[in-house]
């Protein structure tokens, strides 16, 4: 399975986004997706989680109540929707895909604010 992630870009504070998290080669069926934020100089952050069926979400607290994950497995694609953008969301962005026992990930898509 390939993973690509596209989307970026860059918006100004309070703008919208929405990337997506795309299969090739292979299924996100039966895949736990998990997006992932690097921002220069930083850790690696755990943004948002879905699991298999979509039935469970999990969210960092930095963007509940503005980021929204979602996924349509007969597209192959999950979607990470990011509203009220600021300029703590800049950040290099990767999609994370744990199917059965393998993991795979993309190169990532950049997203940058600007105020």
């Amino acid at each position: 399975v390939q993973v690509v992630e596209s989307g970026g870009g860059s918006v100004r504070s309070g703008g919208s986004l929405r990337l997506s998290c795309s299969a090739s080669g292979g299924t996100f069926s039966f895949c736990y997706i998990t997006w992932y934020r690097e921002a220069p100089g930083k850790e690696r952050e755990f943004v948002a989680f879905i699991s298999l069926d979509a039935h469970t979400t999990k969210y960092a607290d930095s963007v509940k109540g503005r980021f929204t994950i979602s996924r349509n497995n007969a597209e192959n694609t999950v979607y990470l929707q990011m509203n009220s953008l600021n300029t703590e969301d800049t950040a290099e962005y990767y999609c994370n895909a744990r199917c059965r026992s393998t993991v795979y990930e993309g190169q990532g898509t950049q997203v940058t604010v600007v105020s």
